[in-house]
């Protein structure tokens, strides 16, 4: 066949998938390797195949094997999550963040109260005393929309509260908490 060149390797793993012959001039092969059968069907199960060809050939060369990679990663997080994909995984760590710093402030605050009953009494009886009446004041954790919260915010339109951005301009916070 004039302008066909045999590839040194079999098909690509969409074409595998789709059990169609691979053609050199596939779109998918570059990013889809033989061996990577599951990626593919991964990717196409959310988005399909046509849809990720006419990513593909939108999008510049150079940004393509990132691309696949980001699809790759929305597909994986869709189907374990198929309400909130990736969001969701974002969401559970944002709180997670949240929570280490809330832990962190804990921790601060009592080595400072440490140091400081250290500095005024030397005697090491009195300082355990000290730190076991201690209470440490931070600020409320912060608040979470539940999934109950979620729903009735978008069934009740006439409701008092009112599902928008807060003050901080921090979206991740008004993600409910799910897991």
């Amino acid at each position: 066949m004039k302008g066909y060149e045999p590839r040194s390797s079999s098909s690509c793993a969409a074409c595998k998938f789709l059990k169609r012959r691979c053609i050199p001039n596939c779109i998918f092969a570059p990013y889809f390797r033989a061996d990577e059968c599951k990626k593919f069907a991964k990717v196409h199960k959310v988005f399909g195949a046509s849809n990720v060809s006419k990513i593909l050939i939108e999008v510049p060369e150079e940004q393509r094997e990132e691309t696949v990679n980001s699809l790759a990663y929305e597909a994986d997080a869709r189907l374990r999550d198929p309400v909130y994909g990736c969001i969701g995984a974002i969401a559970l760590l944002q709180r997670k963040m949240i929570e280490l710093q809330h832990d962190l402030a804990i921790a601060k605050d009592r080595l400072a109260r440490c140091a400081a009953a250290a500095a005024a009494t030397p005697s090491s009886s009195s300082f355990s005393n000290d730190m076991s009446n201690s209470n440490v004041s931070l600020p409320p954790f912060p608040e979470f929309y539940s999934c109950s919260d979620f729903n009735d915010n978008f069934s009740h339109s006439s409701s008092s509260q009112s599902f928008s951005r807060n003050e901080t301009g921090d979206d991740f916070l008004q993600i409910p908490y799910i897991f």
